[in-house]
């Protein structure tokens, strides 16, 4: 709002009613989630039965299984732990490349590559995976029926979610990145080169260090999307099963307090990222 327009008070009532509604519709489903994870019954429901921690703790003998003791959920978590990692790494390194390209360099055609660049944005997640799928399917059987030979890399598998969610994710940290280096100063560079540093230790003595609050959030943000992607993953997953398929899957079945604590868990996680993210970016500022 703009502070210099006078406003009567029903106005800033109602205001302030409708943010205490936004921030309630935001808060109530995830409160309730974080709830429910500690209801000692065994459907995340009502009536509350009492505080436990079984859906964390317990280890079978009682007839729960918690989370820290399934193997299948932990297995899920360690997957996408590294798919994000491997996801960041690749996102963050086209990101610092693809932002010097198109802040930094003129050339016929840089307008087209950029709309090319994001139009993995604006394609939805399951056409993606889909599409990433077929292609690179396509070209595993026809190397395996023309000469012989196995691109396993190419068929369902973390290689190929790697792959599936850098393709939209590199983007995201582009955007992120060339934000930063286009408020950059082109003469902090020229003076380095001018005391005698070279090209390269100019990038990595002046440069870099001006981007990595962008390069420390961009892997932040890059991170958590690659963890709680579903609708590209689904698609090209394999034997290795990362942690939001195996919710979908465990959810089939039927909803337990366990995805409760799975939820709660990936919250708190979601949080502390951010708060170190948002944190990093204050001191570097």
């Amino acid at each position: 709002m703009i502070r210099s327009v006078p406003r009567s008070r029903w106005f800033d009532g109602l205001y302030l009613a409708y943010l205490a509604a936004f921030f309630v519709y935001l808060a109530l489903p995830l409160t309730v989630t974080a709830v429910f994870a500690f209801n000692d019954a065994p459907f995340p429901s009502l009536p509350w039965k009492g505080f436990t921690l079984d859906w964390y703790l317990a280890d079978g003998s009682g007839g729960r299984t918690g989370l820290f003791h399934d193997d299948t959920l932990l297995s899920a978590l360690w997957v996408s732990t590294k798919i994000a990692f491997w996801v960041t790494v690749v996102s963050v390194t086209l990101g610092c490349a693809n932002a010097v390209l198109f802040e930094r360099l003129e050339f016929r055609g840089k307008e087209f590559l950029y709309l090319l660049m994001l139009l993995p944005l604006v394609i939805p997640g399951v056409i993606l995976g889909v599409s990433i799928l077929v292609f690179y399917s396509g070209m595993a059987n026809d190397a395996s029926r023309l000469w012989g030979v196995e691109l396993d890399v190419f068929r369902p598998g973390m290689t190929l979610v790697v792959m599936g969610q850098v393709t939209f994710i590199a983007t995201l940290a582009t955007l992120v990145i060339a934000a930063r280096l286009r408020k950059f100063d082109r003469q902090l560079e020229e003076a380095a080169l001018n005391l005698g540093a070279t090209p390269v230790v100019a990038w990595f003595t002046v440069t870099l260090p001006w981007l990595m609050p962008s390069i420390f959030g961009a892997a932040a943000m890059a991170f958590l999307m690659s963890f709680e992607n579903f609708n590209t993953t689904v698609m090209l997953t394999g034997s290795d099963t990362p942690l939001t398929v195996a919710l979908f899957n465990r959810l089939r079945e039927g909803s337990t307090p366990v995805l409760n604590a799975v939820a709660l868990l990936l919250m708190v996680g979601s949080a502390l990222l951010a708060v170190m993210a948002l944190g990093r970016s204050r001191d570097s500022a």
